[in-house]
Formats: C-alpha cells, sequence, structure tokens
C-alpha cells in the first residue's frame, strides 16, 4: 500500500508537513556552514506541543496495524501509539495499560485481569472484556508474529470489566511476552476480517491507544499521529506526532536547526551533541555475534569452537571498531549488566597461545603458517554483509587477522545482508558475521536464539541439558528458581559455543528533554524493543 491517509480533512496540513521538513533539510543542507547558528535553549513546556517529529533512517516500517507492521521492532512502536496492551512498561518496570491489575492464580494456573472501566476506542465504543477474549481467539486462528498463542490454553469472560487467561502451561516470561506485548483489538471492528495482513483501511488503525493514525505513506517513509483526547491516562501532552525519513548524516543538523526533536545519532557525535545541549541516552540491548556453522567438521566439534572463541580478540574490535563504544561480548549470551547475567561462564579471554594448545591436540599441524590435518590445509570461509552495516566488512577482516595469526587460514566472502542470512538459514556457510537485538528484554530470548528457528538462532539441540534447561526456565515461576536455572544456560551454551557474541554496540539517541524527556523502557518495550519512543513519554 502505497498511502493510506485516514483523515482527508487533514491530507493538506500532512502534506505541508512533511514537505516543509523536507524542503528546511534541503535549505541547510545547501546552506552548509553558513547557516545561521539557532539558539539550543528552549523554554520550559508549559501548554501542549503542536507537533512532535522524530527522525528515521529508514522511514518505512510498514502500515501500523497488528497485523501489517513489519516484524522488528520500529514497526511495532509505530503500532503501539495506535494500540495498548494489557500491561506496559516504563523505564522502572510494569505498569498497568488496559488492565488496572492482575494476579496470576496458580491452583488454575491462569491470570486474572481487572480491567479498566473508563477505556473507549477511537471510534467511540466502550472497551471490555469481551476484546481481550476476542483477541485471544483471534490469534490462535490467526497467529500474530509477537506472540506465541500455542501457550494459551483460552479466555474467559468473567465479567465486563474482570477477564481470565488460561495457560496451557507454566510460563514465566507471560506478563511481557503476552501481557505486555499483545495489542488488544476492538471485537466489532475485526470479528469478520479472514486476512489480517492485508485489512489497511482506517478501521483497521482504531486502538484505544493515545494517537490516532492520519496519515502513512509508503514510499516516503512518514507517519503521522493525531492525539486522542479522551485517552485514559489523559490528554496527550503532543497534538501531532510525526515520523519522518532522514538520513543518519543529517539528523544531527536536522535536530541542530530544530527541524526534528528527537534522532538517532552516529558515536561520533555524541560528545558534540552534548555540547549542544541536547540530551543523549544510550543502551546496548543488541548484540553482534560469529554464527557458526556447527553443523558440519571441523565446526561441530566443540573444541575447535572453543579455539576459535580465544584466538578471536574481542576487546581489541571494540576498541577499533566501536572507538570504545559497546561492552564486550559474553560468551554467556546475557548481557553483563543484565540482573540475569552470570558472570561464572567462561569468557575465552583472548589467548592464541590456548587456541594453538587446542587445534594441536585435535591433530593440526602447522606448515608453512597455517594449520593442516591429513597434508590439507585448513581454509575457512567467513561471510560478511557488505556496506557500512555493524557487524561488516571492517571487523571481518579484523577476525581473519586474528585467526590467521593463530594459523587458521581464513577466505572473507562479502554479501548483501539477505543473502547472508538466506545461506546462514540454509547452512550453506562456515562462519558469519550477523546480529540481531530483543536482548534486553524477558531472558526467553535465549530460548528463541539457542534452540529457535531463523538465521538468528544458533538452532543448536545437541546438547540435551541444555535444551532441557531452556525448556525448564519458561515453566518456572519461582524467580530465584529460574535465574538458578539461567545462570547453568550461561555456563552450558559457553561451554558449547554454538555461536560467539562478539560485542553489545551502543546506540544512541539525542532529544531535547525540555520538550519531551525520551527514556529507555525497562527490559525494552513488549519484548524487548531497545528504542526511547515509549508511548508514556509522551503522554504522562
Amino acid at each position: 500500500m502505497a498511502r493510506v491517509n485516514l483523515r482527508p480533512r487533514l491530507r493538506i496540513i500532512g502534506w505541508l508537513l512533511i514537505l516543509g521538513t523536507a524542503l528546511n533539510l534541503l535549505i541547510f543542507a545547501a546552506a552548509g556552514c553558513g547557516a545561521k547558528k539557532a539558539s539550543r535553549e528552549t523554554a520550559p513546556v508549559t501548554e501542549r506541543i503542536d507537533v512532535y517529529t522524530v527522525a528515521d533512517t529508514t522511514g518505512d516500517w510498514g502500515f501500523p496495524s497488528p497485523y501489517a507492521h513489519y516484524s522488528r521492532g520500529p514497526g511495532y512502536v509505530r503500532m503501539s501509539f495506535i494500540f495498548d496492551t494489557l500491561v506496559w512498561k516504563d523505564d522502572r518496570g510494569y505498569v498497568p495499560a488496559l488492565a488496572e491489575s492482575w494476579e496470576y492464580l496458580e491452583d488454575e494456573n491462569a491470570y486474572l485481569f481487572k480491567l479498566r472501566k473508563d477505556v473507549t476506542w477511537h471510534d467511540g465504543e466502550r472497551f471490555t472484556a469481551e476484546d481481550v477474549a476476542f483477541t485471544i481467539d483471534y490469534i490462535k486462528q490467526h497467529p500474530y508474529q509477537w506472540v506465541d498463542s500455542s501457550i494459551i490454553k483460552k479466555a474467559e469472560v468473567v465479567d465486563e470489566d474482570t477477564v481470565k487467561i488460561y495457560l496451557s502451561k507454566p510460563y514465566a516470561p507471560f506478563v511481557d511476552n503476552v501481557a505486555c506485548t499483545l495489542p488488544i483489538l476492538p471485537e466489532h471492528i475485526w470479528k469478520d476480517v479472514q486476512d489480517p495482513e492485508q485489512f489497511q483501511e482506517e478501521k483497521a488503525v482504531v486502538g484505544t491507544g493515545p494517537f490516532k493514525l492520519v496519515d502513512y505513506n509508503k514510499a516516503q517513509g512518514t507517519y503521522l499521529y493525531e492525539a486522542y483526547d479522551d485517552y485514559y491516562l489523559g490528554k496527550p501532552k503532543v497534538k501531532q506526532l510525526r515520523f519522518v525519513k532522514i538520513s543518519e548524516e543529517m539528523a544531527a543538523s536536522a535536530l541542530k536547526q530544530k527541524q526534528v526533536h528527537a534522532a538517532g545519532i552516529p558515536s561520533e557525535l555524541v560528545e558534540a551533541m552534548k555540547k549542544e545541549g541536547f540530551t543523549v541516552i544510550g543502551t546496548h540491548d543488541w548484540n553482534a555475534k560469529l554464527m557458526i556453522n556447527h553443523k558440519k567438521p571441523p565446526f561441530n566439534e566443540k573444541r575447535f569452537r572453543q579455539a576459535l572463541a580465544y584466538a578471536i580478540d574481542r576487546e581489541e574490535i571494540v576498541a577499533t571498531c566501536l572507538r570504545g563504544h559497546g561492552l564486550v561480548g559474553n560468551p554467556g549470551f546475557v548481557l553483563p549488566d543484565s540482573p540475569w547475567y552470570n558472570p561464572e561462564a567462561e569468557q575465552y579471554r583472548y589467548s592464541p597461545t590456548k587456541a594453538q594448545e587446542i587445534m594441536e591436540s585435535l591433530g593440526y599441524v602447522k606448515k608453512d603458517g597455517y594449520y593442516q590435518k591429513d597434508g590439507k590445509v585448513l581454509e575457512l570461509e567467513l561471510l560478511v554483509a557488505g556496506g557500512t552495516g555493524s557487524p561488516g566488512e571492517r571487523e571481518g577482516e579484523m577476525i581473519e587477522q586474528q585467526l590467521e595469526k593463530v594459523g587458521i587460514k581464513v577466505t572473507l566472502r562479502s554479501v548483501e545482508s539477505k543473502t547472508r542470512d538466506n545461506l546462514v538459514n540454509e547452512w550453506k556457510f562456515d562462519l558469519a558475521l550477523s546480529g540481531h537485538g530483543g536482548i534486553g528484554g524477558d531472558p526467553d530470548f535465549l530460548n528463541r536464539s539457542i534452540i529457535g528457528q531463523g538465521f538468528n538462532s544458533a538452532r543448536y539441540t545437541e546438547n540435551e541439558t541444555l535444551v532441557n534447561l531452556l525448556k525448564q526456565q519458561q515453566q518456572a515461576m519461582d524467580e530465584r528458581e529460574r535465574k538458578g536455572i539461567l545462570a547453568e544456560i550461561q555456563k552450558l551454551y559457553a561451554e558449547e559455543v554454538p555461536a560467539l557474541t562478539l560485542y553489545y554496540p551502543t546506540s544512541y539517541w539525542a532529544f531535547n528533554e525540555k520538550v519531551i524527556k525520551l527514556f529507555y523502557t525497562r527490559q525494552g518495550i513488549a519484548i524487548g524493543v531497545p528504542i526511547p519512543l515509549n508511548k508514556l513519554a509522551f503522554v504522562k
């Protein structure tokens, strides 16, 4: 769908806003250093902001309905401004959303939700427990990409403002992965929708959230929302919210010229933006990792994978490729600053000597600088994605040098990121540099990333103990018990090295907190989206 305009009366306004931003950016680019320096000071906000503009380097993230947004964090966030969940999160943890309270009923393996009585849909219809029960039934018939509906047995309407959700098995991540993630649908609109992905008309974006969609332009990568003044948490602080596509190179300039209010910025501009008076916040809930094809020799040998881990200097990669803007990767996968982190997992401190000892214990002999076995030189192919992405060619070259220093011959192969992902998915590779986010949310991400399906997962099921522990942690409803299981998972994962996390890059956002104070959500939005655009920042 190229363009969806949901309010004809505001179509001209939407276009003028978008066109105005584009013209301002062009003027600034042409003016260069001769442009007049704008004041960075903004008076404290005493009344509602007319328009708040967010810059995005990609632009289009799909039509912002629950089933049509792209399956990436920015797509979910675009949708979340319109649709609410039962529970939400702020910078401290869980907060009530459509449900004012909830409790787990252990004897019934069910969650009981007491719903708010003052919630209306954007079309004026009252929100009730029937909508929640309908949504649960709907996702079981039409799977929603962000929620595993198989763990839900059924939903039961207790009364107009109370609903009980029964689970098919104990599921510790329920609040994060379902209650905080599943957008609730209006039954009176969706009950006859048979093809939810193609349902992209005005009614498809009627939600209970703080904003209503006014305009979506796929080609331009722009979104325009207006406040829903009857929002149950109060009238939003922003009358209109818009997203515009701006390159990372232009984002800082647009911020300085007050053409946008918030944007992601490259690490090299952090200090400069702070000096300009902007607030800069960062997170590292994303990991760059070395994917290893453990399905074939020699990578199916655990000791060989351990030798690779010792041969790679992850600290040097962070210092050189990231200029220090990131954390060194933990072979146990979990972030070092996570409350679930186990420091006892093997860290594989850089040691070419240990790497060589392992190689030789496996029967490899070094000749003319390279290891060989049975007269055949060991040569590995490392896939890297071309372009400016991370991890990319620069990291690939460093790893090539480090492995060759040990005596392992490496051939770099640069391909498009989609080609790399397809090759990894089909097990047609030796080593590959890749990465993904979602690792700051509930630790259930370990299941998705270790034994789950898809190119982002190691898909490692060879260690039966590890697999069983991963399944156990999902059903450990006691937090202390679960933390103990997760500690063992990290130790086993690090020992097996089915993939190796190289680093967690720090990504930065800059904004003027005197206008709106953005924040990173505790454990990420929904299942762990590390984007500081929590809708509560625009309401409370």
